[in-house]
């Protein structure tokens, strides 16, 4: 939420985050709102507000699940849980911030449903406005959701623009105009957070593949200017933000078209100008790159100047031909083996905390045109071959298609795919298979984990990690650990999405 002040009279700016509350990949947005609204006027004061503050207001100032379990709908409480639903009430301006671009499943924290949005902006007076994935949304069902937001903006937000809306991304020299300090933004915010840093936008492939959306959010690949990202990365730095990931783009390893020098000035440049930060990672490697004799050199870059613990998914998608084809995935078998080789040649080596340096992750879609249940036995086949030639991975995403408006997948017409109906039990086949075991080779039972701080209770126990990209998470079964309680555990044993430990003695 953002209040501000124009002189002497209250003039409130509001911009509450109705998202899962610590998504890194949302921190970049919610600071391009907070950025835009303290560019808007002189003297503001911007709040910032998510939807577990309001749940817990609602609730009496009490989680809804009772202690000593965590609780998903309250757990990303900001330092303005207390007065969350005053603010929104005496707000000039409320900016949401909702949607996900990616379908995903957050263990400590539940996004802010459509409907919880429409019921929390029915005591906002000021203007309403809506940023993100989920403004696609209300543009596509428009009849539905009329007079709800005041304006839409799908990508980005400016201070220019604030009021009237946006179809496309800003151009980055404005959202860098818009940029002062983020020190206000951190100091309200409840845990603490991992700043995700954009490096360009569109995707550097000549083919793209049937359900990427990239292409519809940016037409061209547009870089930033070198200057202006270490600037950013300086201004989190100076807030007091220790934990970074480069990984909003499509592709790391693509910045600046495979720019071995730039990359190394960047990477360079983090280090030199954040002496203190704890973590750097990065997020989003295309295997084509990755497999290049330029991403072989970029990723000795990566093991160089990156933290242990960090992870490069790669979008292999199906390992069937007939889904590759059908889709124009550009990865194939081959092409995903060299990539992986790349990277386990220089990143397999563990660090202080006990983690690998850096390693690869995959990345399954089911649902897309021309599966067959033959495409599960060549997903099967494809992961089992790379288990056997000794490979090290850090995870595996297997997700459903979803399809987007302007995507080539959107205007496919393709018969329900099987895995609308087995998709659960094909999952389950391939955490029995690959993931389960790749967690016993790169997390095998005694090996110590350092460093690492318990962040949710369930009923399993403590859950505990390190932040990062995909970090590990380790359970200590039957335990009640106070939040942010700092630990080291040793590994016992082993399930397909963490893993189990124990805490050390003493």
């Amino acid at each position: 939420m953002h209040k501000a002040t124009t002189g002497d009279s209250p003039h409130w700016r509001c911009g509450p985050a109705f998202t899962c509350g610590r998504s890194a990949t949302k921190t970049r947005t919610r600071r391009s709102a907070w950025s835009a609204l303290t560019a808007a006027g002189e003297n503001v004061d911007v709040r910032y507000v998510t939807i577990d503050d309001v749940r817990w207001e609602l609730n009496g100032g009490q989680p809804l699940t009772p202690p000593p379990q965590s609780d998903p709908l309250t757990y990303s409480a900001s330092s303005n849980r207390q007065n969350a639903i005053k603010l929104l009430r005496d707000a000039a301006t409320v900016i949401v911030v909702a949607g996900d671009a990616v379908p995903s499943v957050h263990l400590h924290a539940h996004n802010g449903s459509l409907d919880e949005i429409i019921r929390i902006l029915a005591c906002v007076r000021g203007r309403r406005v809506l940023l993100g994935p989920m403004a696609n949304h209300v543009l596509a069902n428009a009849d539905a959701y009329a007079g709800l937001f005041d304006a839409l903006h799908t990508h980005t937000i400016t201070s220019k623009d604030i009021a009237v809306g946006s179809r496309a991304g800003a151009p980055f020299e404005k959202l860098r105009a818009d940029r002062d300090s983020f020190i206000d933004l951190v100091g309200e915010l409840g845990w603490e957070p991992v700043g995700e840093i954009e490096l360009y936008r569109g995707c550097t492939r000549r083919r793209y593949c049937s359900f990427c959306n990239e292409p519809v959010k940016s037409a061209a690949v547009v870089f930033r200017d070198l200057q202006d990202v270490l600037d950013e990365v300086h201004q989190l730095y100076v807030a007091g933000v220790r934990h970074l990931r480069l990984g909003q783009q499509t592709c790391f390893f693509s910045a600046w078209n495979r720019d071995v020098t730039k990359i190394e000035q960047l990477l360079a440049g983090i280090r030199d100008g954040c002496p203190d930060l704890e973590v750097l990672h990065i997020d989003n490697a295309d295997p084509l790159a990755v497999a290049s004799p330029a991403g072989a050199r970029i990723s000795a870059l990566v093991a160089q100047y990156c933290s242990e613990g960090n992870c490069a998914p790669m979008g292999m998608e199906s390992f069937d031909p007939a889904v590759i084809e059908t889709n124009a995935l550009t990865c194939t078998p081959q092409i995903l083996r060299r990539a992986i080789d790349n990277i386990n040649a220089v990143g397999t080596q563990r660090g202080p905390a006990g983690l690998p340096t850096l390693l690869p992750g995959i990345n399954i879609i089911y649902g897309l045109p021309g599966e067959t249940h033959r495409t599960h036995l060549a997903n099967l086949q494809g992961l089992d071959s790379l288990m056997t030639a000794g490979v090290m991975c850090h995870r595996t995403n297997v997700r459903q298609a979803r399809a987007y408006a302007g995507t080539p997948l959107a205007g496919m017409n393709a018969d329900i795919p099987p895995s609308q109906e087995h998709f659960t039990t094909w999952k389950a086949d391939i955490d029995s298979i690959w993931d389960q075991p790749m967690k016993q080779r790169v997390y095998p039972v005694g090996l110590r984990l350092r460093g690492l701080h318990s962040f949710f209770v369930t009923g399993r126990g403590t859950w505990f990690r390190r932040l990062g990209s995909y970090p590990i998470q380790v359970v200590e079964r039957d335990a009640v650990v106070p939040h942010y309680t700092p630990a080291d555990l040793t590994v016992t044993e082993h399930a397909p999405r963490f893993i189990y430990g124990v805490r050390d003695a003493g």
